[in-house]
């Protein structure tokens, strides 16, 4: 859990030994849910939670996403920014935590993309080509950039965004096929990165909507990525990223957790948050879990009532087993 020494360059191909990558997603791939995937899978690229260039700058304490083990190695640290002084600067002090440096230029969300950050570049190519040269300059670590399709369904610009991108050194990119005004409605539509595939020299890897291995499997046969990243899909289900790689690796179907197994897990999740958090500020934290581990239960609703309520972990412990012992499946 300790910073570790500055490790030597890698080429992007040496770095990514598997087909599957863990999309950041904000306030939920910590370390401790890094840590639980890389319990199960030894080889996909782990990326952390979104970092602000900003707090860094500022030296305000981001400690928990920093920390990484040994084991979590090939990891991608993203940062946020739109800076490119302090987006280098900050690629510069990751540098010796990371495999690869990532450049979010695909959050939707509105105070991310208010402060012209996150999808915000797409419609700015001239500055985003600035950051990614700006990173590249500062750290000696492969620099890969996650966007969208564009802006609006009217600004689909990510083959020329994603050729720049690569004009200015990014190495690797991650494509979320939805536009930044479709959030996270609709269906991504995976055949438009076969575009991107098919205008770029550099590893483009799939995103959006892959939540099955059957997922990843149609995703790659439309996208003809050579990845794919999977964000909401793990959640409930951190053996997902394993999965998927046994399968492309052996042609086999590992199944998906059954309700014991999957209340196991959470039960595991839920200690590991509570190491590293402390237990009151933890289970306040591991609400946002429960309607993924308990999906597909009868009776979820009344199961999650109770589960977002209870603060004692002794109690919620003894509700786990009331859960798993139960003919509650749908």
């Amino acid at each position: 859990m300790q910073a570790q020494p500055q490790r030597q360059k890698n080429s992007i191909v040496e770095i990514l030994k598997s087909k599957v990558s863990l999309a950041p997603m904000a306030g939920i791939t910590d370390y401790v849910l890094r840590s639980l995937i890389r319990e199960y899978s030894k080889k996909c690229l782990l990326t952390t939670e979104m970092i602000s260039a900003e707090f860094l700058a500022q030296n305000r304490k981001q400690d928990d996403i920093l920390m990484l083990n040994e084991d979590h190695h090939p990891i991608s640290y993203q940062l946020c920014g739109h800076k490119p002084w302090m987006m280098g600067d900050s690629a510069q002090r990751l540098s010796e935590f990371a495999d690869i440096i990532d450049i979010n230029m695909g959050c939707p969300v509105r105070k991310v993309v208010g402060g012209n950050d996150g999808s915000a570049l797409m419609r700015n190519p001239e500055l985003a080509y600035d950051i990614v040269q700006a990173v590249k300059e500062k750290t000696d670590k492969p620099v890969s950039v996650k966007f969208r399709l564009g802006y609006t369904a009217q600004e689909m610009n990510f083959v020329e965004f994603g050729q720049k991108m690569q004009e200015a050194g990014a190495e690797f990119i991650t494509l979320h096929a939805r536009t930044k005004a479709q959030m996270y409605s609709g269906h991504a539509d995976w055949e438009k990165i076969k575009e991107l595939k098919e205008n770029v020299d550099i590893p483009v890897f799939a995103n959006g909507d892959v939540k099955t291995v059957e997922d990843a499997v149609m995703c790659l046969e439309q996208s003809k990525a050579d990845g794919v990243a999977v964000g909401r899909g793990v959640l409930g289900d951190p053996t997902l990223l394993y999965r998927i790689e046994y399968f492309l690796d052996t042609g086999k179907i590992i199944s998906a957790p059954n309700l014991s197994e999957k209340i196991e897990i959470m039960k595991h999740h839920l200690e590991e948050e509570i190491k590293l958090r402390g237990e009151s500020v933890a289970i306040k934290f591991f609400r946002k879990f429960y309607p993924f581990y308990i999906s597909g239960v009868k009776n979820a609703s009344k199961i999650r009532g109770v589960l977002m309520t209870e603060e004692n972990y002794l109690k919620l412990l003894d509700y786990f087993e009331y859960i798993k012992n139960q003919d509650l499946l749908l």
